[in-house]
């Protein structure tokens, strides 16, 4: 039996696919289908990519992914280009992919647009969430009503849909009666981890810049905590420039911050492998592919979001409810060598035990391989 053709829709992805493309920021979900893409396309898969047309020529290949330009972000009239040429750009590439298995992450109105062109030709469409928020109505970061109704319709009608966590999968069921899959995420491995005393940074926070994120209390943190050194790295995400402003602005008034903005998904290992924790301060998130990239290198975590309880439960960390609690473990955490070292090998052995490529792509490789399954929905 051949394998599936598989294409994804990400219309940010060129941006870690891509290395010229780099300097745009990338969030989690473009570096999780990215790396997922690859990892099939080294196993023999036929991989096909949907992605903003930035420029590249049509049909380009990165790392065995081919890409298929949908639209410029630039193009088209303000209201009439969501039908033209977004939904129809979109529409033509799903189409001109002849996939066998489409797959999209996180809520918007793409869950439809894969939908439509599986059936189309006779493929399968499969769904992953990629926060919380995804499988919960009243948390869903879309803002048009318009695009959650799209977005309902479509998660009600594909065929498979896989989650980060067992918490997504109650509130999937709960919220929209579907069955659903945990799937695991992908890492790139980290290089040889930084002794304790050769890592600058006592403290790093890592994200787009937008409210959800909480900026405002890794700048608190800072303030608390002057004796540390902080880094805070993230690019601004389109609603969100004011917020961007305000932040970079707050931070570079810090003197024991420093305020790196957009760092390109190629150069942000390093930054990870150059700090001593990582802080995570958002209100919602699904499982935070900064967490891995911190685990890899052996950076502990302090946060108040722990996903299915890991944090404590592997002691990757500290989980913390307030934030008294989290400066006093991130200055635990980034003075006590002791303590730092016993916590950085638990992430290290942790990641080896449970991220392996293989058994991560396990839960994917099933679901893809399930042609054409039906969808489990309430009504």
């Amino acid at each position: 039996m051949s394998l599936p053709r598989i294409c994804f829709l990400g219309l940010e992805n060129l941006s870690v696919l891509a290395p010229e493309f780099a300097p745009m920021p990338a969030s989690g979900e473009p570096v999780q289908q990215t790396l997922l893409a690859r990892a099939l396309a080294r196993r023999g898969y036929d991989v096909s990519m949907v992605v903003a047309r930035l420029g590249q020529p049509e049909g380009a290949v990165y790392d065995g992914v081919r890409t298929l330009s949908a639209f410029h972000p630039d193009e088209g009239i303000p209201v009439l280009r969501f039908v033209h040429p977004r939904w129809t750009g979109v529409m033509a590439a799903l189409r001109k992919a002849e996939a066998d298995v489409y797959y999209t992450s996180c809520a918007s109105i793409g869950a439809e647009q894969i939908v439509r062109a599986a059936r189309a030709t006779g493929g399968t469409a499969v769904f992953r969430a990629a926060s919380d928020s995804d499988c919960d109505p009243s948390k869903l970061l879309i803002r048009l009503w318009r695009d959650r109704k799209i977005y309902e319709h479509g998660l009600s009608r594909v065929d498979h849909v896989l989650v980060q966590s067992e918490c997504q999968q109650r509130l999937m069921q709960r919220n929209y009666g579907r069955d659903s899959r945990v799937a695991g995420m992908l890492v790139d491995p980290g290089g040889p981890p930084a002794a304790f005393l050769d890592r600058t940074r006592h403290a790093l926070w890592v994200s787009n810049i937008r409210q959800v994120k909480r900026p405002d209390l890794a700048l608190d943190v800072a303030r608390l905590l002057p004796e540390l050194g902080f880094q805070m790295a993230g690019g601004p995400v389109g609603g969100s420039e004011a917020m961007y402003d305000e932040v970079r602005a707050a931070a570079q008034g810090l003197p024991n911050m420093e305020f790196s903005g957009t760092v390109p998904y190629q150069q942000v290992s390093q930054v990870f492998a150059n700090a001593r924790v990582f802080v995570n301060t958002s209100d919602v998130e699904g499982f935070p592919n900064s967490y891995l990239q911190a685990w890899t290198n052996g950076v502990p975590v302090v946060a108040f979001f722990d996903p299915d309880g890991v944090i404590a439960r592997e002691g990757l960390g500290v989980a913390v409810r307030t934030l008294e609690e989290m400066c006093a473990a991130v200055e635990r955490l980034a003075t006590s060598e002791s303590d730092w070292r016993a916590a950085s090998r638990r992430c290290l052995d942790f990641m080896a035990r449970e991220f392996s490529a293989d058994r991560i792509l396990e839960p994917y490789l099933e679901t893809f391989a399930a042609r054409g399954g039906r969808p489990t929905a309430a009504g």
